[in-house]
């Protein structure tokens, strides 16, 4: 027996190493710590004083135990506390066998360290290190003093070693008030995946009524799981939601199934089916597959409570088959959409391309960069021009000066287009080609200097020219059909770049130089960029003339005007002032000013404001003339007490309608949180939708009620869950 004195006047404190059984090793060890220890008869020890027994991580404390070294029992009695891992139980009386970790404790009062949950029983019952079985438990993860909701069950079974809790005979009060009751539930302690019912979910819809939904979580494999969710509306009947995602080193995808069969209103089954699936076939030889179909037309419409669900007009179909080697790259795909009519607003179906094979590669040849472009498609259409169109885009760039902080680079190519017409060729569009050179030239400089005293602290400030210019000689178009192209929005991104039009059908005719000015606030400590402006102006030498004219449909299509054919020799004068002018506050803003008709084009302008999380502000306005008069404003703030407000509003100033609003308020306690929030939103012409999301979350065992977090995380950009924010209790036992 080894004693140890500490300094007076604190008694004398012994530790013993106890017995162990043979061929045991050194860390099954068991330590004795007391103020007195005693040997009994029968090899029994008597501890008394301060009593603590470790044993490979496990700690006993009491203020009294008897210890036998032969049989490893230990009987532990005053104020005993047994710490294992993830669990800290207290109570009056503890029985355990060190051998087999088998043993009870009488009125245990239990914290589980992990998660912050704790509870009381009448009796625990221990199988094991990770295993306890509680008679008559309560459960909760509210701090002490504060039962706001209750986890009450005949059983609790919590196995730490799958990290499973089982509940029997279980009932859930809140706030003395009985809400939920299954006579067997398990939920997981921590947030790893494992089988079984996850939360429900209640709300309503205008379109739909009251619904239900009750989904069921299967981890079929560690790489593998599924996720049924039958989902009951009440004016329609029951759809069931079907999920499979899978993973393997080769390939990986996600594949989904929806069926409403006999919908009330339509007197119709009513589907939707997907298929997300990516692989690598080796060899640099890659698949990819997006299929997706609804069984009609207003299915999102009628059957998604969200607006990026209402709002899809077109669902895609697609299979490729990729090759990528070095810096080259090529691939075959066919592409096919399902669209989705508004019976209000018709439009007009895009052309499958069947198929469409690229070929793209770059190629070094000392200062030269050689790009090679290239690309065959099949445009099919069941009722315009059908095609086949070769693009053949060959250029070479070479740097004539590029040194820190300034830039010369010109660049040459040419591009080669080759139409053979099909089928529904009604107006006698010919075969063509066309061979245009592209030739430019961009270059810059960059200049900084410090600012050591701006606004207290140490910046540094850019300036940044820039002056590119694009020659194209100007080609007849007119009849050549349009299958893929449209306007570029006139914005700093497009006004350096070579062509005027996205797509192949159009290639502007250009002689025309663009000059920009930008001017950056870095800020020394962290690199934010504090402050930006850019200034940016296009001019021509010659008026272009190719425009977005379609032959085969004998319109413009819409949105032409963002890059107007004009006779002027200057185009919009493009302002952007943005940055993040403070930690809390961040702003960005782009004006399309006209100098010919002497008004502004375009507008934007937004801007956030975020002290802290929990406390939020957006504003935005967009004004595109003739198409688009809009303000946006959403927030989440701090109301009073323990209450937030959040919101958004779109607001058309050009149809005086609002395009969406939410509205709602949040509740959040130290272990639970209430969210009410309603939205409405127009999914077609004339048609909106309204829909009530009322949901009580628990810390730590799920929520009961409508999600509205998607709807919430879509509408208030910067939106912040409060209830998982570091330092609250933690989430996933559900």
């Amino acid at each position: 027996m080894l004693a140890q004195a500490e300094d007076a006047p604190l008694p004398l404190k012994l530790d013993r190493m106890l017995k162990r059984p043979s061929g045991s090793s050194e860390g099954s060890a068991a330590f004795i710590n007391a103020q007195h220890v005693e040997a009994k008869k029968n090899d029994q020890l008597e501890a008394s004083g301060d009593v603590e027994l470790r044993q490979s991580g496990q700690v006993i404390s009491a203020g009294h135990l008897l210890y036998g070294q032969e049989s490893k029992d230990v009987l532990a009695e005053g104020g005993v506390r047994l710490e294992q891992s993830g669990i800290v139980v207290t109570g009056p009386v503890l029985k355990l066998n060190l051998d087999t970790n088998v043993g009870e404790m009488a009125q245990p009062q239990f914290e589980l360290t992990e998660s912050h949950a704790r509870g009381a029983a009448e009796t625990m019952h221990i199988a094991g290190k990770t295993i306890y079985s509680f008679d008559n438990t309560t459960f909760t993860t509210c701090p002490a003093g504060n039962d706001d909701w209750m986890l009450q069950a005949d059983r609790l079974d919590l196995d730490r070693t799958t990290q499973v809790g089982v509940a029997h005979g279980a009932t859930v009060d809140f706030k003395g008030v009985p809400i939920l009751y299954t006579p067997w539930m398990d939920f997981a302690l921590n947030s790893n995946r494992r089988s079984g019912f996850l939360s429900p979910s209640y709300g309503s819809t205008s379109t739909g009524g009251t619904e239900f939904t009750l989904p069921y979580y299967w981890n079929i494999a560690p790489n593998y799981d599924a996720t049924i969710a039958p989902r009951e509306i009440a004016k329609r009947g029951i759809q069931l939601n079907n999920e499979f995602r899978y993973l393997e080193p080769g390939y990986s995808g996600t594949a989904r199934y929806e069926v409403l069969p006999g919908d009330h209103l339509t007197n119709s089954t009513r589907s939707f089916m997907s298929l997300q699936h990516a692989q690598n076939l080796g060899g640099g030889v890659g698949l990819g597959l997006n299929v997706n179909r609804a069984s009609d037309d207003a299915y999102f419409r009628d059957l998604s409570s969200l607006i990026s669900g209402t709002s899809q007009v077109y669902l895609l179909r697609d299979g490729s088959l990729s090759y990528g080697v070095g810096s080259w790259n090529g691939s075959v795909e066919v592409q096919n959409f399902q669209t989705l009519q508004d019976p209000l607003n018709p439009i007009v179906a895009p052309y499958r391309s069947q198929p469409n094979i690229t070929l793209n590669g770059q190629e070094t040849l000392g200062d030269a960069t050689f790009n090679f472009a290239n690309q065959y498609v099949d445009f099919r259409h069941n009722t315009l021009v059908n095609a086949e169109r070769m693009v053949i885009n060959p250029s070479v760039s070479y740097p004539l000066l590029s040194d820190l902080g300034y830039y010369v680079t010109p660049k040459l190519g040419v591009h080669y287009t080759q139409y053979r017409m099909g089928s529904n060729n009604t107006t006698g569009i010919p075969d063509a080609t066309r061979t245009l050179p592209i030739f430019s030239v961009d270059s810059g400089m960059q200049f900084e200097r410090d600012m050591p005293s701006f606004l207290g602290g140490s910046y540094t400030q850019t300036l940044e020219p820039r002056l590119y210019y694009v020659y194209i000689p100007y080609r007849d178009q007119s009849m050549l059909p349009i299958f893929d192209s449209a306007p570029a929005p006139f914005t700093f991104a497009q006004i350096f770049s070579e062509n005027r039009f996205f797509g192949s059908d159009r290639i502007g005719d250009a002689n025309m130089a663009t000059m920009a000015l930008t001017s950056r606030v870095i800020d020394d400590r962290d690199g934010v960029e504090r402050f930006r402006m850019m200034l940016g102006e296009r001019f021509s030498f010659t008026a272009p003339k190719v425009d977005m004219f379609n032959p085969a449909s004998n319109t413009y299509p819409p949105n032409t005007y963002l890059t107007p054919v004009s006779n002027s020799n200057r185009s919009d004068i493009l302002l952007g002032l943005g940055g993040k002018l403070s930690n809390t506050l961040s702003m960005d803003s782009l004006i399309q000013y006209n100098p010919s008709l002497a008004q502004t084009d375009m507008y934007s302008f937004s801007t956030t404001y975020k002290p802290e999380p929990g406390k939020l502000v957006n504003l935005g306005y967009r004004l595109e003339r003739g198409i688009l008069h809009q303000t946006d404003v959403s927030t989440q703030w701090p109301l009073f007490g323990h209450w937030l407000g959040v919101g958004s509003l779109s607001y058309s100033l050009l149809d005086k309608n609002a395009v969406e609003a939410l509205a709602g308020v949040e509740y959040n306690q130290s272990c639970w949180t209430m969210r009410f929030v309603a939205q409405t939103f127009t999914i077609a012409t004339n048609v909106r939708s309204s829909g009530i999301f009322l949901q009580l979350e628990l810390n730590g065992m799920g929520a009961i009620g409508f999600d509205p977090m998607e709807a919430l995380r879509l509408n208030v950009p910067g939106y912040t869950k409060i209830n998982s924010l570091p330092g609250q209790p933690a989430q996933g036992l559900n």
